[in-house]
């Protein structure tokens, strides 16, 4: 019997912790079983039935993921990084054809398959929303979120309340600014390159330091 593998991504425009790529390996034929299990967008579930929907996902395929760091994120192309992760998934799995919720513009999106095809020597599909009209995406959605969000949960037990990590967050951008007024280094999963860090220190530059703090801490490119 062949084999799909459904590839999604979370965390792409945050500006704290990882992009998570995750995947989810199936028979085909299997679309309404998957959907049944709860496979489907993550973003329409809250963060419980994400979780609850994972655990019964697992024992109709399999699940996988790679993370890329903020570090990595900083030093790379985020377009490329996340091509990488996704034929290193392709890889792993060995799947009969393949399909991705879509990553950067739509206008890109032949000559990304093209590339990706030409490299992993699969059938590629790839749409915008896929994660909600194929149940494999569906599946692969869940993995990256719920894995992106099991890593944001140990960052807040060591640093306090980060919020979603969005830079659009009142919480994030509070966390942002008070840790810049500390003048530490930026930790490792601060994306520095975003530009809501890039305009903080900035604004920082230009503004007098507060009491006991060290005013004019720098972007670590």
């Amino acid at each position: 019997m062949k084999r799909v593998l459904g590839i999604d991504e979370a965390g792409r425009g945050c500006v704290l912790g990882p992009l998570v790529v995750g995947c989810f390996l199936a028979s085909e034929g299997s679309e309404s079983t998957l959907r049944s299990a709860g496979a489907d967008d993550s973003k329409k579930l809250t963060p419980a039935r994400r979780v609850a929907a994972r655990e019964r996902l697992q024992a109709l395929g399999t699940e996988d993921h790679v993370l890329i760091t903020a570090r990595d994120i900083d030093g790379d192309n985020l377009n490329a990084l996340e091509e990488r992760a996704i034929l290193e998934l392709i890889r792993r799995h060995e799947p009969d054809r393949v399909i991705i919720d879509a990553l950067g513009s739509p206008r890109t999106i032949p000559s990304t398959v093209a590339r990706l095809e030409a490299a992993a020597g699969v059938p590629i599909l790839m749409e915008p929303k896929a994660d909600g009209t194929y149940p494999v995406v569906g599946a692969a959605s869940l993995v990256a979120k719920t894995t992106r969000d099991a890593t944001l949960d140990a960052l807040k037990e060591a640093h306090g309340v980060l919020g979603s990590g969005y830079p659009s967050d009142p919480k994030t951008r509070a966390w942002l600014k008070a840790w810049l007024d500390t003048g530490a280094p930026w930790p490792p999963f601060v994306r520095t390159r975003w530009g809501t860090v890039r305009e903080l220190t900035q604004q920082a530059l230009f503004r007098p330091p507060r009491p006991g703090s060290v005013a004019g801490s720098e972007v670590t490119d």
